[in-house]
């Protein structure tokens, strides 16, 4: 049994240096979540479509050198991964630029094959996804991926949602995207948002607002991250706040909520407790918002996981 089927986007990324030339990398909110938690000993395995290109190829090279299984990627011939553009400001605040509208990642529920896709989440541990992996889809493909996490509940896997809100990617359609998020909210156990987020689509008050509101879906964790206000989090019925354990000046926040979901979900099945993966998960993003790029190099994060 895999551990961990994470299941979203991988593309192309062009981040601004401090030089002011681009670097080429490959990132994508849940594919960040995949690599970091295969670096702390997890098994994960990644779930997307990609093309028959170069860059798709060097694309599966990653996966295949971070660990990541590749029997959950389907291949669309003749198509291309999508693109995205960083440019951060002087507080490490990003700005992102997308050309992804046709990338295959988002017919992964329709393309030949997604079927094997689909009992590979049953059969995982743990199906990890987002409100941008949501934003992917079409309806035909929403509703079979949902049904997907249906049937991985019921044979008990862990269905943890990053509600990771962008409101290009639902082209600023705000009903459907609360739709949506509300029926994944029906068949998640775990959820990790950002209060950021919670507050552009839902107008939350607060971190125990959004815990209030979630946990009326049936999920039974909640984790709420606020930046440098630390994390909210509710388990076995209690709420408890976790502060950040050192403030740091960000140098790039990318990856940054990707990084702590990661930390804080590989110690909860490492068996850890809700405070101890929390504190976990700060560890790790602190140090991820300290260099540029969604991922950084694989020698830092094992100084971060040794102590």
């Amino acid at each position: 049994m895999v551990q961990v089927v994470s299941v979203g986007e991988v593309m192309v990324e062009l981040a601004r240096g401090s030089d002011g030339r681009f670097g080429l990398a490959f990132g994508g909110d849940t594919f960040n979540t995949a690599v970091y938690l295969s670096r702390a000993g997890i098994e994960t395995s990644y779930a997307t479509a990609l093309g028959d290109d170069a860059f798709s190829s060097q694309i599966l090279d990653l996966a295949a050198a971070e660990g990541l299984t590749g029997r959950t990627v389907l291949i669309a011939k003749g198509r291309v991964p999508g693109l995205y553009l960083i440019t951060t400001d002087d507080k490490g605040e990003r700005t992102f630029h997308y050309w992804r509208d046709s990338a295959p990642a988002r017919s992964l529920f329709e393309l030949e094959g997604w079927q094997e896709i689909a009992q590979q989440l049953v059969e995982a541990k743990a199906v990890y996804f987002s409100g941008i992996t949501l934003s992917l889809y079409t309806n035909t493909g929403l509703g079979r991926f949902l049904a997907t996490l249906e049937m991985a509940g019921e044979r008990g896997a862990w269905r943890v949602f990053d509600g990771n809100f962008r409101p290009r990617g639902w082209g600023g359609d705000l009903g459907r995207a609360r739709t949506v998020f509300a029926e994944a909210l029906k068949r998640a156990s775990v959820a990790l948002p950002t209060f950021e987020d919670e507050v552009a689509l839902w107008g939350d008050a607060s971190p125990r607002a959004t815990i209030e509101r979630i946990t009326t879906y049936g999920v039974s964790e909640v984790v709420v991250k606020n930046g440098p206000a630390g994390a909210l989090v509710y388990a076995d019925g209690q709420t408890i706040e976790v502060p950040v354990e050192r403030e740091v000046r960000p140098v790039d926040t990318t990856g940054a909520g990707d990084s702590f979901n990661a930390g804080y979900l590989a110690a909860r099945l490492k068996g850890q407790s809700p405070l101890e993966a929390a504190l976990a998960g700060h560890r790790l993003a602190g140090e991820v918002i300290m260099h540029r790029g969604a991922i950084i190099p694989r020698a830092i994060q094992a100084g971060v996981s040794a102590h």
